[in-house]
């Protein structure tokens, strides 16, 4: 599995579903990438149409297969909504290196509640960095003393 860093450009949403019925949603998004997680900014005010254009960096490692999208509304007072989420499979993007921003579905419990737009870009790690280099290595586990 490949390892390195993946930039993910947030671009926007829509079509969501409007949690709030007095005012427009206040949408955010929590992004997940195995045990690391990244929060946008709100879209105050922004309803089912928000805009973010934020980058986001994760490091990955062996083993990470997707990237989580989780739409929340933000909500003053009260306990955020959930608003859906949408998982992306990075296999593809390890394939291709990069992924132009592409809408994916947000789903709740089961059904369809919008499309959320992402960008990644996937940079290996420089393998490099983890070879061994023989010549630089000191031989044998002691010093001769100068005495």
């Amino acid at each position: 599995m490949p390892q390195g860093k993946i930039e993910v450009l947030l671009v926007g949403a829509k079509g969501l579903e409007n949690t709030d019925f007095l005012n427009n949603m206040d949408p955010y998004v929590i992004l997940t990438c195995r045990t690391q997680e990244q929060r946008s900014s709100v879209a105050s005010g922004k309803g089912t149409e928000p805009e973010w254009n934020e980058n986001f960096v994760f490091t990955i490692s062996d083993g990470v297969s997707e990237l989580t999208l989780k739409i929340m509304d933000s909500d003053a007072g009260t306990s955020d909504d959930f608003v859906g989420e949408a998982t992306i499979p990075l296999e593809p993007l390890f394939m291709e290196g990069s992924l132009p921003p592409t809408a994916y579905n947000v789903v709740k419990d089961q059904e369809y509640r919008g499309e959320i737009r992402v960008g990644i870009t996937f940079t290996p790690e420089e393998r490099g960095e983890r070879e061994f280099h023989g010549e630089e290595e000191s031989y044998g586990g002691w010093k001769e003393s100068a005495y």
